[in-house]
């Protein structure tokens, strides 16, 4: 094959994206800024598969990917980063090895963690554009403002069911995502893609797109989704597009900027922890699928635990829990079930006066986890 003497690439890159550089749109110029540049892909879902694979391919030097799940045989009808092998594996393990195959050209850089306000700035600094692939409101505020504070693109994807959203915010130049959703919709009337299903071909197109706007955003060409949001219908095969403006009185980009500093996004969303210190069997289902890293801890006695449990739970019978204590963090989300809710509320009086707060109970207990949601569980 003819070598096109592209300087700044090596044969290998020339041969891998000779059809690319051809583009005069791209060019050479545009490959040598793809394989110089940086983007970080948070979550690697159903959004992050196709983004990052489409970015690997196309020679972005360096892909930061964010996630701390395992692979879920349910993941696999949208999740096309992994196989029926993987099931059981940790994502970025899985994911890090696709990527270096299919691109041995490029850097793939593993983030094993849940991004948090402490950890979001050093995660994202590094990076020239971020790539937003989470599936919760928490953590899209939380990735909007640590973009806005840190300059940086926030290249915005979401999917529900059979519709899916796009942007490219950019406070520098436009509006950001606070900008379009000032405030979170209250968590009781969101549904999950667990609830409310997602056909698994959805989120290849919308994470396609998201790939194509960051490769436009990293090459310099074309124009970038900003100030305009692309909605899609997959059942009726329809794209419409919103104009989008700058809000003035933005509490993050505006003139008069009230949040200066990363917050509480749980908190901000509707809270982990409601006020009353307590969770319906539904918005403990929904959060438990958002968040897999709260401590679900039955408190009931042995023989009831071994009759039916919540599959994640882990068991410290409520006798035992002031001498094990210790096993629990202070700072850690903690929610507590028992069979009706009884003594897990007084198990929740015990650990907030103990010094533990962000701690929550089921209301209703494993009773009401049982008729709601896994009718499958025996209660005694």
């Amino acid at each position: 094959m003819h070598h096109l003497c592209v300087e700044g690439l090596n044969e290998r890159e020339e041969e891998r994206y000779a059809r690319q550089i051809r583009l005069p749109e791209l060019g050479a110029e545009g490959q040598r800024r793809l394989k110089a540049s940086s983007a970080l892909i948070i979550g690697a879902g159903g959004l992050g598969s196709p983004v990052s694979i489409y970015l690997a391919a196309a020679g972005v030097g360096r892909i930061g990917l964010v996630d701390f799940d395992r692979v879920d045989v349910t993941n696999l009808h949208r999740q096309i980063l992994y196989g029926s092998s993987d099931v059981g594996l940790p994502k970025l393990d899985r994911a890090a090895s696709h990527l270096s195959d299919l691109n041995p050209e490029i850097a793939i850089e593993k983030h094993n963690a849940r991004l948090t306000s402490e950890n979001a700035l050093p995660i994202l600094s590094s990076y020239d554009v971020v790539i937003d692939g989470t599936d919760n409101f928490a953590t899209r505020y939380l990735v909007n403002d640590a973009t806005v504070m840190l300059g940086k693109p926030n290249v915005y994807g979401s999917i529900f069911r059979f519709e899916g959203q796009l942007s490219v915010f950019d406070a520098r130049k436009g509006p950001c995502y606070r900008c379009l959703y000032p405030d979170p919709p209250p968590p009781d009337l969101v549904p999950s893609c667990a609830e409310g299903g997602v056909l698994g071909v959805l989120p290849g197109v919308i994470g396609t797109l998201q790939a194509i706007e960051a490769i436009k955003l990293l090459a310099g060409i074309g124009e970038p989704l900003m100030g305009r949001l692309l909605l899609y219908d997959a059942l009726t095969t329809r794209f419409r597009q919103l104009t989008l403006r700058k809000d003035p009185r933005c509490r993050i980009c505006g003139p008069a900027a009230t949040v200066t500093s990363l917050i509480d996004y749980e908190e901000f969303c509707g809270g982990p922890v409601q006020s009353s210190g307590e969770y319906d069997a539904p918005s403990l289902a929904r959060r438990l699928q958002a968040e897999p890293a709260i401590r679900l801890i039955d408190v009931r006695e042995l023989y009831e635990w071994t009759a039916g449990h919540i599959g994640v739970a882990e068991h410290i019978p409520m006798v035992e829990l002031p001498g094990r204590s210790g096993e629990l963090g202070r700072d850690e989300e903690i929610v507590l079930y028992c069979r009706s809710g009884a003594r897990s509320a007084k198990a929740l009086q015990w650990l907030r006066e103990a010094g533990f707060s962000r701690v929550s109970h089921l209301r209703g207990g494993a009773a009401t986890w049982a008729a709601l949601i896994d009718p499958t569980m025996r209660v005694v």
